[in-house]
């Protein structure tokens, strides 16, 4: 079964944020194979979406996901779909609080 897939509008933002940084630091062949590999993470969750680490609190089915040691993905999965919540790089805190605005 293939779950269908949302982007909160403020994770698509902050993945536009990370190959922006990564443009000016490394050059958009750098930016486009790392942004590109997070959007491959983000699509295979609709084959096998229950990966990562299940965080209790206040948002329900809360997971997070490790990308390359330098991002962490948090998303919910329920019933058929999975919202990708957010997308944080370089050590930000990844926050119940941040993430529950987000529902």
């Amino acid at each position: 079964m293939e779950y269908q897939l949302r982007l909160h509008e403020l994770a698509e933002a902050e993945l536009d944020a990370i190959f922006d940084t990564l443009n000016r630091e490394a050059g958009p062949i750098t930016a486009g194979q790392y942004v590109g590999g997070l959007y491959d993470l983000i699509n295979g969750l609709t084959t096998f979406p229950e990966r990562g680490t299940v965080r209790p609190g206040p948002v329900p089915g809360l997971r997070i996901i490790g990308f390359r040691r330098s991002a962490s993905l948090a998303f919910t999965v329920e019933a058929h779909h999975i919202t990708i919540l957010g997308v944080f790089w370089r050590g930000q805190n990844v926050t119940p609080e941040i993430l529950k605005n987000r529902l």
